[in-house]
């Protein structure tokens, strides 16, 4: 180790003495070595002097600046949380009796298993899967309880990442959830793309993802969105999705489900696990990743699963030890409360069933604001097309406005969104839907 002094105060105005620079063993990616500065006596330099400002997250800086404005008419449409049709939070009936009936057990608050919780992660893959699903009475999957699925997401990408030795490379849609680029690339995933979404028709690039598809490296890992794609709420049709699993499996691509929104997108949880379940029937050994956030409402209790589907009962034993290897030294086993009460909505028929009439009634909600939002363009007076955003499915909206135009609608008529034109259709309601409509349709004359 090498060391030099520097002039007194050079870097510390405040300190008593000489400072001096410790090149210590450890080398940067960049091949630079990283110094150490401490003061000879006084009070200790900063370590952090060289970490810079990191950027604002994009959906909370909307959210910061809806906040500030006193404009009574304000609509935020950046965060992608379900509102009622007053725009207030909404916790699902079903929830609320899942509570009580936990409570009146008087559980004690013990460690969970590395997994999860059993009851949970057996009801998830068979939410996921189907009741009647090969796979499960097979016992060839493993399901193990995530931190909701960001956590889901990245234990998973983990995984590939030690495990999958054959292709480092994972194609993400263009565009995607703008978390998945961080999980992956963090957990060391050489990140790609293909095309997925076509702003001239705000609809799905079709002809454009088999393209892409056709040309990846065997071994690759795609990622696709099992249904209500984030950001665009552009979601393949069966057939199209047919197409898609038989090129898939001719290139010989792992896929990558994420699933987060099973129920809410349609209103119909089978229908939602169409494609995932499609692909597993058409002999596709996949990567799931389910999140309990939206069709239960469970956002801050951070309940999710990963599932693997392995070629038999063995290799997933195998899987499920290295699993529990990654995890324990990440978060060591995760949260209890959030998982009880999904396995206990999802294990009591009276409250499963209510849980699908409210998941129905959400994505209905959802699916009448697209309608009516539509429909007061065109009273409007707006002459362009919209049905794309009839077309598009889920909590999310594509608009097709520019930059200029949403920085317009905020400027004038309060109305937060992000730069790209997406909107969370959850932050429209029956009262103001007539008033966005309005700000749209000035901002796009």
């Amino acid at each position: 180790m090498t060391r030099r002094t520097v002039n007194k105060g050079a870097l510390c105005p405040k300190s008593l003495g000489k400072i001096q620079i410790r090149r210590t063993s450890r080398w940067t990616r960049t091949g630079r070595a990283r110094w150490a500065v401490c003061c000879s006596f006084g009070r200790a330099c900063s370590w952090w002097a060289g970490v810079q400002m990191g950027p604002p997250d994009p959906i909370l800086g909307v959210t910061e600046a809806f906040k500030r404005d006193t404009n009574p008419k304000k609509m935020n449409l950046g965060v992608g949380a379900y509102r009622d049709d007053q725009g207030k939070p909404f916790v699902l009936d079903c929830v609320r009796k899942a509570e009580a009936l936990i409570s009146s057990k008087q559980l004690d608050k013990e460690y969970l298993a590395i997994g999860g919780l059993g009851d949970f992660t057996k009801s998830c893959a068979q939410l996921a899967l189907g009741a009647d699903s090969e796979v499960l009475k097979s016992g060839r999957n493993i399901t193990v309880q995530t931190i909701s699925g960001t956590g889901s997401l990245r234990i998973g990408a983990n995984f590939l990442s030690r495990f999958h030795s054959a292709s480092r490379d994972v194609y993400l849609p263009t565009p995607s959830w703008g978390n998945h680029t961080p999980i992956f690339r963090d957990a060391g995933m050489q990140l790609k793309a293909y095309r997925y979404y076509d702003p001239s028709t705000c609809g799905f690039d079709f002809k454009g993802t088999l393209d892409d598809i056709s040309k990846m490296p065997e071994r690759s890992v795609i990622l696709l969105h099992a249904c209500a794609h984030n950001p665009t709420g552009v979601d393949p049709k069966p057939e199209q999705w047919k197409e898609i699993a038989d090129l898939v499996k001719k290139r010989d691509l792992l896929v990558f489900f994420d699933m987060a929104y099973q129920g809410f997108a349609s209103g119909d949880i089978d229908r939602d696990a169409w494609a995932v379940r499609h692909f597993i029937e058409q002999g596709h050994n996949i990567v799931l990743s389910q999140s309990f956030a939206k069709n239960m409402g469970l956002y801050g209790e951070r309940v999710g699963g990963l599932t693997l589907v392995c070629k038999d009962a063995e290799e997933a034993k195998r899987v499920e030890s290295q699993l529990k290897i990654l995890i324990r030294p990440i978060y060591s086993n995760p949260p209890m409360n959030g998982a009880r009460i999904a396995a206990t909505i999802l294990n009591t028929t009276e409250l499963y069933n209510i849980w699908l009439e409210e998941v129905h009634c959400m994505a209905n909600r959802i699916i009448k604001m697209r309608e009516q939002l539509a429909a007061n363009l065109k009273s409007e007076g707006s002459t362009h097309n919209w049905e794309h955003v009839t077309d598009q499915i889920g909590m999310f909206c594509f608009t097709g406005l520019k930059p200029d135009q949403v920085e317009r609608l905020t400027k004038e008529f309060s109305v937060y969104m992000t730069k790209d034109g997406r909107i969370s259709m959850a932050g429209v309601t029956s009262g103001n839907v007539g008033y966005l409509a309005h700000g749209i349709h000035a901002v796009t004359k």
